[in-house]
């Protein structure tokens, strides 16, 4: 796998800033719940969550040079999180605290292909525009965005930001992940225009564009965003530049969990893209770390286990020449 030299004058490949938070998963939970019942779930983790967590795990465990600006509140799961965080490699220089708040969490109860995902903010609502160290965040070739809904704080400032940091010779990808809202407004449109690659999953798109299938999606966005990559799950990827359309297939696997299988996605391509593969390649490659995830519980823990992610990556990169 060919690797591009890194400019000399940047201290790391990706920096991101988002939110970090603990995932705590139950599973074998019937998907319609009784109230006032004791209900017994049949499995439980307490795993690394917050997709822009996830994601700088990931890609540094893939061996990304990867800044990361989070806040954590002053509590036990921020500990947890933070240790979680620590063994992967990302520069943790530019986490802080707020000691008067609680770390964000969500609870998730996976019901095969679907789940319940609740969610308590927390501090991941806190961060804003002048938490930010521009210094820092430019200290690197490319910038990424993930969970644009529940980032409330630093909602009105990513235009001004984003705009910095394209001055500044960053390049720019947006996961937005979803919205709980499901308005798919405020800075959203401003920010598509910005950007150089947007990481959504399928129904994430059509939502956003209010169209009913990915092609009519990918025919509303074609204009804006020079670079789309669409994760389809079991169907694979599909890649989008400017004219050009381009389905990736799919790693087939059987599945332990899901939960972060996009985020390990997104590790993937960027990992790969930030080294010079094509756009069709980075995504086979997220197809692999996508697919990895899936072999453990949450979405960090597969890449956690060193033994099973070098022998799967070993085995499955040839894939993505």
């Amino acid at each position: 796998m060919a690797i591009l030299p890194r400019p000399a004058s940047k201290r790391f490949d990706i920096t991101i800033a988002g939110e970090t938070n603990l995932d705590l998963i139950l599973y074998g939970l019937p998907e319609s719940m009784a109230v006032d019942r004791e209900l017994l779930a049949s499995g439980f983790q307490v795993t690394l969550g917050g997709s822009s967590s996830i994601l700088a795990h990931n890609l540094a465990v893939l061996g990304s040079r990867v800044g990361f600006v989070t806040q954590l509140g002053g509590d036990e799961l921020g500990e947890v999180a933070f240790r979680k965080l620590s063994g992967s490699g990302v520069d943790l220089s530019q986490v802080s605290y707020k000691d008067d708040k609680i770390t964000g969490v969500t609870v998730l109860l996976p019901h095969g292909p679907r789940r319940h995902m609740l969610t308590h903010l927390g501090v991941m609502a806190e961060m804003k525009g002048r938490d930010l160290d521009l210094d820092y965040l430019t200290a690197a070739r490319h910038f990424h965005l993930s969970s644009l809904f529940l980032q409330t704080g630093l909602q009105p400032d990513l235009p001004e930001l984003f705009s910095t940091l394209k001055q500044a010779g960053l390049t720019l990808s947006l996961d937005t992940n979803d919205d709980p809202a499901d308005l798919w407004g405020g800075v959203l449109q401003e920010l598509l225009s910005q950007i150089d690659i947007l990481l959504p999953n399928e129904d994430e798109i059509k939502r956003m564009t209010g169209k009913s299938t990915i092609e009519h999606a990918l025919d509303a966005l074609a204009g804006v965003v020079p670079l789309i990559v669409v994760k389809c799950g079991r169907r694979g990827a599909v890649v989008q530049q400017g004219g050009q359309r381009t389905w990736v297939e799919p790693l087939i696997v059987d599945p332990v969990d899901t939960i972060g299988a996009g985020d390990s996605f997104n590790a993937g391509f960027l990992h790969g893209y930030l080294q010079g593969k094509s756009a069709s390649s980075a995504a086979a490659m997220g197809n692999v770390t996508g697919a990895l995830s899936t072999l453990r519980a949450g979405g960090t823990e597969a890449f956690r286990d060193r033994a099973l992610r070098e022998d799967f990556l070993t085995k499955n990169l040839f894939q993505t020449k």
